[in-house]
C-alpha cells in the first residue's frame, strides 16, 4: 500500500474542504491517487446528500439577473438549512451562477436540465458539479426547485439578504427606473399590474361590500355608485402596481403608473418571490 503523506492529505483537504481524516481515508482506499480520491469523495457526498434530502431547508436566497439591453431576465430560489450557509460566499456564488446561466444560456424546463449546463463562474464545471462540490464541504441539504425566465427587457432587484427578489418585464424606459419599480414591488407587494388584471368576481364582491357600507351610512342610492367607485381606488391601490403611490415619489401622490407613463415605459408583468418557508 502506498504511503499516504501529510502533504498529500493537506493537498486533498485544500481542494475539497473536507476533514483531514476523510481525506486520508479516501487516499488510502485509492492508493494515494488524488484524482481518484476526489471522485471517491464526490460519490460519497452524493450518497450522503440523498440520505439528507428530506431534511428541512428553512433558509436560502433568491437571486435575480436582468439585462435590459439583451432583453432577458431570470430569477431562482436556492434553499439550504441554515442562515449562516445562506450567507456563505460560495453559496451566494452558486445562486448567482444558476440565475446567470438560466438567463444567458439556452434555458431549462427542469432543475436537472439547468444543473447539467456549464457554470458561468466555474466554466470547467457543470452547475451540478459546482453544487456537489459545495455540498461536500458544507454538508447541508440544498434544494433548487423554483426558477423562472423572461425573454424580454427586464429590470430586477434582490434584497441584500436574498429573502426577496423581483423580476419585471417592461417595454421602454431605463434599467434604473425598472429596478426602482422592482424595489417598489418588493416593498408594497402588489399582485397585478393594473385593475384590468384583477379577478372581475373579486372586484364585483368588493363593490357590493362598499355599496352595503354606504347604505349603512344612510347614503341615498343616487350617489352610492359614485361613492363606491371613489372608494374602490383604495382597493386598487392595494393590489394594482399602476395604482400604487410610487415609494420614491417626492410629492407623496404620484403613482407608479404615472411615473412609468412619463418615462415612456410600459409595465408588462412581474415575478415577485419571497423566500419560501417550511
Amino acid at each position: 500500500m502506498a504511503e499516504i503523506t501529510a502533504a498529500a492529505v493537506k493537498s486533498l483537504r485544500e481542494k475539497t474542504g473536507l476533514p483531514m481524516m476523510e481525506c486520508k481515508k479516501a487516499l488510502s482506499e485509492v492508493g494515494g491517487d488524488e484524482e481518484k480520491a476526489i471522485e471517491l469523495l464526490r460519490k460519497a457526498g452524493q450518497k450522503t446528500a440523498e440520505k439528507q434530502a428530506g431534511r428541512k431547508t428553512a433558509a436560502g436566497r433568491i437571486a435575480v439577473y436582468a439585462d435590459m439591453a439583451a432583453g432577458v431576465g431570470a430569477i431562482v430560489e436556492l434553499k439550504c438549512e441554515t442562515a449562516p450557509v445562506a450567507a456563505n460566499d460560495e453559496f451566494i456564488a452558486l445562486a448567482n451562477d444558476l440565475v446567470r446561466q438560466l438567463a444567458t444560456g439556452p434555458g431549462a424546463a427542469t432543475p436537472e436540465e439547468l444543473l447539467a449546463q456549464p457554470s458561468p463562474g466555474k466554466p470547467e464545471m457543470t452547475l451540478q458539479e459546482q453544487r456537489d462540490e459545495l455540498y461536500n464541504r458544507i454538508r447541508e441539504n440544498f434544494q433548487f426547485e423554483r426558477f423562472a425566465r423572461i425573454d424580454g427587457p427586464c429590470g430586477g432587484y434582490a434584497h441584500h439578504n436574498g429573502a426577496v427578489g423581483v423580476l419585471l418585464e417592461v417595454d421602454g424606459g431605463t434599467s434604473e427606473l425598472a429596478k426602482d419599480v422592482c424595489m417598489h414591488i418588493a416593498a408594497m407587494r402588489p399582485t397585478v399590474i393594473s385593475k384590468d388584471d384583477l379577478d372581475p368576481n373579486e372586484v364585483a364582491k368588493e363593490r357590493e361590500i362598499l355599496a352595503e357600507a354606504a347604505r349603512g351610512e344612510g347614503k341615498p342610492e343616487n350617489i352610492i355608485t359614485k361613492m363606491v367607485e371613489g372608494r374602490l381606488r383604495n382597493y386598487y391601490a392595494i393590489y394594482c402596481l399602476e395604482d400604487q403611490v410610487f415609494v420614491k415619489a417626492e410629492d407623496g401622490k404620484t403613482t407608479v403608473g404615472q411615473v412609468a407613463k412619463q418615462a415612456g415605459m410600459k409595465l408588462k408583468r412581474f415575478v415577485h418571490w419571497e423566500l419560501a418557508k417550511e
